[in-house]
């Protein structure tokens, strides 16, 4: 069994602030092989915002803007990521499944015990349909609002995987995306994205209460000089939205 330090047990880490991936800062030092000190289960994105990150059981998954997936090592960077020690505290068995991603949200709002704490969300299910996005590698600076206008977006059909993600309150928008924030991987780990939609005939959610938050800010020109006066929470809404719903 993996141990796990008492001052990192139910520890949200953040690899840096999402206000700086909102501002378009895509570059960080901090590699897949630092990340995983702090944890063995979250999602993210890679440098230069090239896809999307999975990570499960201490396996890192980038999936492409092409919707491929492939394993990753140690070495790769990544600008935001956040991740903690998965370690289950109750679950809910949902043999009947939900019929859509809101139907999903609602379900969990009644097996939270509170909206003003954190939690590790991991939902294993047989899944009728997932829709996902991934954004494709940047080659030069634009907001991520604007980045996602554009982003690929891929769809599933009748296939076992798994949500891996967080909830975190509203009030901290400028920290970490809020609310509800999912990445899909297939069991067969050949399929996966950041979640838009998605509907279940059957899914085990399990839950972890995080009590505490660590956050690395970076220490990249781009970050030290960067004026943060944009509006987080609207723009990572409408980064979050499902554009077939627009």
């Amino acid at each position: 069994m993996e141990q796990v330090a008492s001052n990192q047990r139910d520890t949200l880490y953040l690899s840096a602030p999402v206000n700086a991936l909102v501002e378009g800062i895509y570059r960080q030092d901090t590699t897949l092989g630092e990340l995983q000190k702090h944890g063995n289960f979250g999602l993210g994105t890679f440098n230069d915002l090239d896809g999307e990150l999975v990570l499960l059981g201490g396996n890192a998954y980038q999936i492409t803007g092409t919707g491929q997936v492939r394993r990753v090592g140690d070495e790769v960077r990544t600008p935001f990521a956040c991740v903690t020690f998965f370690r289950e505290l109750t679950f809910e068995d949902v043999s009947t499944g939900f019929s859509d991603l809101q139907a999903l949200l609602a379900l969990l709002e009644t097996v939270f015990p509170s909206p003003n704490m954190m939690y590790a969300l991991r939902i294993d299910g047989d899944f009728e349909f997932v829709r996902t996005r991934s954004v494709p590698k940047q080659e030069h600076y634009r907001p991520l609002v604007e980045v996602t206008r554009d982003q690929p977006t891929f769809a599933m059909t009748n296939l076992p995987g798994t949500l891996a993600g967080f909830y975190t309150p509203e009030f901290m928008a400028s920290l970490v995306v809020p609310g509800v924030h999912l990445h899909f991987l297939s069991e067969d780990r050949q399929s996966g994205g950041h979640l838009l939609q998605c509907r279940a005939v059957r899914a085990r959610i399990g839950v972890q209460i995080l009590r505490s938050l660590r956050m690395d800010l970076p220490v990249t020109m781009d970050y030290l000089t960067a004026d943060f006066q944009r509006n987080v929470a609207k723009d990572l809404n409408q980064a979050e939205t499902d554009p077939s719903t627009t």
